[in-house]
């Protein structure tokens, strides 16, 4: 079995920017895209306090004069060890690696997912693209789906209206760290009226110390059906060099179009995790988004959702479990730009430790929105008297025939619960897991793919202890 020795970390300055562009196969306009996101970087500071996504984030112990790109791996495989157990992925990547090819092994993301057959992957590591493929027969039928550097000049006409307009490239520090210097990216464009049966699946992991500036867009034309599953997973835990994740998702979904769109987040709890999230929803279309959050030492994530055109929806499900020391913040907006359009927006998460979760949401209504329905809703389950949670969901309305309401709780196992179940038999633990299940179960039961709920459920009970 082979092993990959990455070549030394390169800092985030204008000489590795101009290397970047001089061995990238990117069209022109991207790479200008690069350099103006990087007049940005270096323009902007860490985000501070002052800003209100960031008040409750400590970026104070973040340095970024300590990470930087690695160069092109000696090997195009993943050095055995590389990353903890991804979550769709099962033993994708526990004792040995072999590039990649648990993939494909009874118990890997194939079977996981979708009983052994996926319609395409790609996998990074360190930012380096190690395998991407695609079923011909989808190729055939004009559906686009790998790496940015090899489809983005390609297929021009259909995905660069959409890179990088999306998500605001500029907004802060780390979006613009993360548009000036992007690697090992993936682009899905599925054309007007196709539909894929079996899921895409993209997985970027990092080495212990490594850097992950990976980007995804994702482009349904008008009547098209697809399901993209994306994971993350490696790093160093608490206390060792960790990692550094810096990305971005683009999502745009076409008229009348259907997209499944799965994220799950399982860093090592070394790792630091940025990224800006955005969807925009065009007339009739339609998105299930299903987040999860299991891992990394601090998240700070921007998700947002835009329904573009009449009669869009979008159902979000988040699912967030945290222990020890780790701090996840998720910002989420719904952003009802046109008129009869539906969001439903259900977090849940757990916490253990002496670990924190906040989530601050916003319905935004826009004047010309009528006929809205918005709804979201927050519920954080205590397992430790130590453990933190704050929920901030809002609403800003300036249309006058809207439906939007929102909720939040926090609160703590029922005692009587646990002593009931270990009446029956149960260990503290076995009890503590029969309740956390419980309580997850209102957001499993609007995921629509039944391996995802699965896979979700059988990572949150191997992390659970007894309650304290």
């Amino acid at each position: 079995m082979s092993t990959a020795t990455a070549s030394p970390r390169a800092a985030f300055d204008a000489a590795l920017l101009e290397r970047i562009i001089a061995s990238s196969s990117l069209p022109s306009w991207a790479n200008d895209a690069r350099r103006a996101a990087f007049d940005r970087f270096v323009a902007l500071g860490l985000p501070d306090r002052r800003d209100e996504n960031w008040m409750r984030t400590d970026v104070r112990l973040f340095k970024p004069q300590a990470w930087g790109l690695s160069g092109a791996p000696a090997a195009a495989t993943a050095p055995e060890g590389l990353l903890a157990p991804a979550i769709l992925s099962g033993d994708l990547a526990a004792d040995s690696y072999a590039d990649f090819e648990r993939m494909q092994s009874p118990g890997s993301a194939a079977a996981a997912v979708a009983a052994g057959k996926l319609a395409g992957r790609l996998a990074s590591v360190d930012g380096h693209v190690v395998r991407h493929e695609l079923d011909s027969a989808l190729v055939a039928k004009g559906v686009a789906f790998g790496p940015a550097d090899e489809l983005l000049a390609s297929h021009a006409d259909a995905l660069r209206p959409h890179w990088f307009r999306v998500i605001d490239a500029g907004c802060d520090w780390f979006a613009a760290a993360h548009a000036a210097f992007h690697a090992a990216s993936t682009v899905l464009y599925v054309p007007p009226g196709v539909r894929i049966a079996d899921p895409l699946h993209v997985i970027a992991g990092i080495s212990e110390g490594g850097v992950d500036t990976s980007h995804v867009l994702v482009v349904l034309g008008e009547g098209a059906e697809a399901t993209v599953l994306t994971e993350t997973a490696g790093g160093g835990v608490a206390g060792t060099a960790g990692g550094f994740h810096c990305g971005g998702t683009e999502i745009v979904v076409g008229k009348g179009a259907f997209l499944r769109m799965v994220n799950l987040q399982n860093w090592n709890t070394g790792v630091w995790h940025f990224a800006r999230q955005k969807a925009v929803v065009h007339g009739d279309g339609r998105l299930q988004w299903t987040l999860g959050a299991l891992g990394s030492r601090l998240s700070q994530v921007a998700q947002d959702v835009a329904l573009a055109g009449r009669g869009a929806s979008a159902q979000v499900n988040g699912v967030m479990f945290t222990e020890g020391r780790q701090h996840l913040v998720y910002n989420t907006l719904q952003h009802h730009e046109a008129p009869s359009c539906t969001s439903d927006l259900l977090y849940k998460g757990a916490l253990q430790g002496k670990s924190r979760l906040v989530w601050r949401g916003m319905i935004k209504v826009d004047k010309a929105a009528q006929k809205t329905d918005g709804y979201q809703r927050n519920d954080n389950l205590m397992l430790s008297t130590e453990a933190r949670a704050d929920s901030i969901p809002g609403l800003e309305i300036e249309a006058d025939d809207v439906r939007c309401t929102h909720g939040a709780t926090s609160g703590r196992v029922d005692a009587e619960q646990i002593f009931y179940a270990r009446a029956r038999g149960l260990s503290a633990d076995e009890a503590a897991r029969l309740v956390v299940a419980g309580f997850f179960q209102q957001v499993f039961d609007r995921i629509t793919i039944p391996q995802v709920r699965e896979a979700l459920a059988r990572a949150i009970g191997g992390r659970i202890h007894r309650i304290a």
